[in-house]
């Protein structure tokens, strides 16, 4: 057998004993205030969007040739109508929620409950443990999950990445967007794939 050749030495320390039981410092988990609101979110998809006569524009729905084609048609298509493609996944979930009034109601309670708890700001105990306002609504969020299941928010949610994702797809497959493409940003679609 051929010894290594290379310097493998090294320090490890074992980490430090927990004292038997499970702990979590829920002090020391990463912040989520960097993330976007949903509001900014719904903002920078609604100023990306390409004109949805362009996107439903039926003369542009074409077979590829080959496969090389709908390769970079699709990854052509995924990147220039990224935006309406996330915007119709928001349509479908909003359709969802609305045809679903146990999902839609938990959903409401969950939010109410959070903004009461924020309002309030103020600690609690529990067994012996102070609770933080973040920490209860990190908690009632956590409840809230099972209650969700429960009401077929599971189902709710494939349902609509699956339908999302056929509805994407088929656009991105058949949609030929060497239609559109124009010396302006010809450079741009370039540079995507």
């Amino acid at each position: 057998m051929a010894q290594p050749s290379g310097n493998l030495s090294g320090n490890m320390q074992p980490p430090p004993p927990s004292g038997g039981r499970f702990s979590v410092d829920l002090q020391s988990l990463p912040t989520l205030s960097n993330l976007p609101s949903p509001l900014q979110i719904f903002q920078m998809v609604r100023n990306s969007l390409r004109p949805w006569i362009v996107f439903f524009n039926i003369n542009n729905f074409k077979t590829a040739v080959s496969m090389q084609r709908l390769n970079n048609r699709i990854l052509r298509n995924l990147s220039y109508f990224q935006a309406n493609y996330v915007f119709i996944f928001f349509v479908l979930m909003i359709y969802c929620l609305i045809t679903a009034p146990c999902i839609l109601l938990v959903i409401v309670a969950a939010a109410l409950g959070c903004h009461k708890l924020r309002v309030r700001n103020s600690n609690i105990t529990v067994v012996g443990h102070q609770l933080t306002p973040n920490q209860q609504i990190i908690a009632l969020n956590l409840a809230t999950a099972p209650v969700l299941f429960l009401v077929g928010a599971g189902s709710v949610l494939f349902w609509t990445l699956g339908a999302s994702c056929f509805v994407i797809a088929m656009h991105a497959i058949f949609y030929n967007i060497d239609a559109i493409v124009t010396e302006e940003n010809e450079g741009f679609l370039a540079q995507v794939v």
